[in-house]
């Protein structure tokens, strides 16, 4: 029984992308881990985590809930002109 467990930066992710993530890690934990047997799909747990920008870092780079916000307007407004 495989448990996936993502951790994101809260605000990056819609409900609906939340949602398709968990679809698509399933889909592809039922072709690699289950064979591609359908009926593994009720033994796949995916967990998202969504914590506080401030609860991140890598080196130096600290995001913050502006940057977060900053960047998920802009990458909104390049999926809509698409």
């Amino acid at each position: 029984m495989p448990f996936v467990n993502v951790t994101t930066i809260q605000g990056m992710l819609t409900a609906q992308e939340r949602q398709t993530l968990i679809t698509k890690l399933a889909d592809v934990l039922v072709e690699v881990e289950g064979g591609g047997n359908p009926a593994f799909r009720k033994m796949v747990w995916v967990s998202i985590e969504e914590r506080a920008p401030e609860s991140f870092g890598l080196g130096e780079l600290r995001p913050s809930t502006a940057s977060v916000a900053q960047f998920v307007a802009a990458r909104d407004a390049q999926g809509s002109a698409k």
